[in-house]
Parts: C-alpha cells; sequence; structure tokens
C-alpha cells in the first residue's frame, strides 16, 4: 500500500467510526490517532466493542459510517486484501494441515514471490520468534505458546505497517500468558511496527501498552499512558475497571474538603459544589499505615475486621463509627502487619495522601 502520510500525521487515523448491527450500535462515534511505531492496547469488558473495532480497522466488518486512513491513505472502504496489516486471532486460525514452515510462508505464496526469498524470509522469522528446529512440525504437534509463536510469525511475514492482535493470549496458562507477552513486547520495539493489541486484561494492557484505549459499551472512556489510566482515571468506570479501587460514599464538605462519615479528608474537589453527593476512591495500596500520628492531615483511626493473605502482602477490610458504617480495603505489607500487630478487632490510624483521593459524581459507575 503506498503512502500519502504527511510529517506529523498520525499513522493511523480512525474518526468518527460508527457500527450498527441491525438496532444494536456497537462503536458509538469513535475516534483516536496512532503513531507509527506505537503499541497500543485497546481494553474493556466483553461486548464493549474493542474486537468490533479492530475488525473495522481490518476491514472485517466495514464500519456503518465514519473514516479510518492508514498511512495517509483513506481505507474506509477497502477489502481485507487491500490493506496493509498482519493480524493474530485469538484461536491461532493455523493451518492444521499445514507444516511451521508452510503456515508461516503462505501469505508470501499468495504473493507470488521467489522461493529463495521466501526460504529466507521464513528462516528469519523462525529465528525471530524462537521456532528453529520446529518447521516441519504441524501445529497439532506444538504446544499452545509455540502455536501462537507461529501466527504472530505468519502475520509479520509480509512485513505488514500494522499488527493486529485479537486476545492473542487468551487461550494460554498465566505462566506462558506472562512469558509471552514480554516475548511479544520485545518483539515489537525490535521490528517498530505500529501494533493494536485488544485484551480484557488490564495486566496486559499496563505491562504491554505505550498507551491504553479504555472502551465501556461502545465509545472510548479514556485514552492515555498506563501509568495515567491507574493513576488518573478519568471517569467511575476505568477506575473501577482498572485494578483494584475502593469506592465510598460522601459529601463535598467545603472547596478541597470531602466527608467520609465522620471523617473529613483534604483532596481536589475539582469545583464541585459544597454539599453534592459524592464517591470517593482510593486505591488499596495508597493507604498508608507506617508510622502514621492521629493529628496528621488526613489521618484518622480505623478498625480491623478481616484480613486476606495474599502472599507478600495482605489486603485488610477497614471499618469503624466514624467512616459511617462503610468499608475501606488498604493493601499493607505483611511486614508492616507484624510490626502493628494487627489482627481483627485491633485499632490503627492510616493517612490518605490528599493526591491519592479520586472523587466521581454519585453514582457515576
Amino acid at each position: 500500500m503506498t503512502t500519502d502520510k504527511q510529517a506529523g500525521e498520525p499513522y493511523l487515523r480512525i474518526a468518527h467510526v460508527i457500527k450498527k448491527f441491525a438496532a444494536f450500535t456497537a462503536l458509538n462515534d469513535v475516534s483516536i490517532d496512532i503513531d507509527e511505531g506505537e503499541f497500543v492496547c485497546f481494553l474493556g469488558p466483553s461486548g464493549c466493542g474493542k474486537t468490533t473495532l479492530l475488525r473495522a480497522i481490518a476491514g472485517l466488518d466495514i464500519q456503518t459510517n465514519g473514516r479510518i486512513e492508514q498511512g495517509g491513505q483513506d481505507i474506509s472502504a477497502l477489502p481485507p486484501s487491500e490493506r496493509d496489516f498482519g493480524i493474530v486471532f485469538q484461536s491461532y486460525a493455523l493451518f492444521p494441515n499445514l507444516t511451521v514452515i508452510r503456515n508461516i510462508a503462505y501469505g508470501l505464496e499468495n504473493r507470488k514471490l521467489p522461493r529463495a526469498e521466501i526460504d529466507k524470509r521464513v528462516r528469519e522469522l523462525l529465528e525471530l520468534v524462537g521456532l528453529t528446529g520446529q518447521e516441519d512440525k504441524y501445529p497439532a504437534q506444538l504446544s499452545g505458546g509455540q502455536q501462537q509463536r507461529v501466527a504472530l510469525a505468519r502475520a509479520l511475514a509480509t512485513s505488514p505497517g500494522l499488527l493486529l492482535l485479537d486476545e492473542p493470549l487468551s487461550a494460554l496458562d498465566a505462566r506462558v500468558r506472562v512469558h509471552l507477552r514480554h516475548e511479544i513486547k520485545q518483539l515489537q520495539n525490535r521490528l517498530g511496527v505500529t501494533t493494536i493489541m485488544v485484551t480484557h486484561d488490564q495486566e496486559e494492557a499496563l505491562t504491554m501498552a505505550d498507551r491504553i484505549v479504555v472502551m465501556n459499551q461502545g465509545v472510548i472512556e479514556q485514552v492515555g499512558t498506563p501509568m495515567e489510566i491507574y493513576r488518573h482515571p478519568a471517569t467511575a468506570f476505568v477506575a473501577d475497571f482498572i485494578g483494584k479501587m475502593n469506592f465510598v460514599d460522601g459529601t463535598v464538605a467545603a472547596a478541597g474538603r470531602v466527608k467520609l462519615g465522620e471523617v473529613e479528608l483534604s483532596c481536589d474537589t475539582d469545583g464541585m459544589a459544597s454539599g453534592a453527593p459524592v464517591q470517593v476512591a482510593v486505591r488499596p495500596e495508597d493507604i498508608i499505615a507506617r508510622g502514621v500520628a492521629a493529628d496528621e492531615a488526613n489521618a484518622f483511626e480505623a478498625t480491623v475486621e478481616d484480613l486476606e493473605f495474599l502472599g507478600s502482602s495482605l489486603r485488610v477490610d477497614l471499618a469503624g463509627e466514624n467512616l459511617g458504617g462503610q468499608r475501606l480495603t488498604a493493601d499493607l505489607s505483611v511486614n508492616l502487619m507484624r510490626e502493628l500487630a494487627l489482627e481483627p478487632g485491633h485499632g490503627v490510624t492510616v493517612r490518605i495522601p490528599a493526591e491519592r483521593i479520586r472523587l466521581y459524581a454519585a453514582g457515576g459507575t
């Protein structure tokens, strides 16, 4: 595919894309720009529209309205065969009757390239994905992780400008998944190929992506780096979907102050009116229990209600009358728990830094 991309323009531009299936709107006015060489994850729950958007980019499900440009060219109405991408499906979609080498060579053979050129490229890819020596095996003779590597090599064989990954690791067991996501990210860095991965796994997105596109009910809730998405979730949905988050009911006490039960805390109230009901969001790891004095800003007394052992840390349920009957969950290290000798029924003074508190309009999840 020829490119008419101008300097400074995004490599992939998705503009006001709508996709309807009969009366159901799967994508509702979705727009995003993706730069060349970026690794972007479409993240969200089942049915949020992330795979539909990937398929629209590939031309497998043409959008109802909107425009898609790749490399400066309008590809909105092009069939998949005329678009410049490689794709890896969740099921791998390998040809069971073809060997590893023939699976990888398939796209190159369709392009009628010279045999010597095909063989050279396939050998390069086998080495790239760590499958040298496996070339004469059939898919059924390979592990799930090896099959995924074959699918990846086949997608990269034609040196596409865009690599599309549709939940590529979801069928693998946890240990293989962790290993392969590291390998895929390293490979993408080495090749510099613009990559879009669909996943519902927040850990995958946080560890692999340059930017994450969080989707919900056919719209984009937030786009940002993993750190931005985790630390500054734009909506209550994003805060709830990414990582573990406490949500408790509160009231804006005054500018820069919020009240939870009898506890009043400093935080950014972002222009919310005094007296407004809000959801107060705090991550468990942001609740501090070491060396906290009762007179410190944002410190308060709580009672340990329950403990859950998580290995290197403990998840602690905190409650108390001053919290208005609500619970907060804190993640504390095992060493700290020993140091404080905390057990169910024990009191503890904790502190929540003002910059770690997020407020959302009541009923926002």
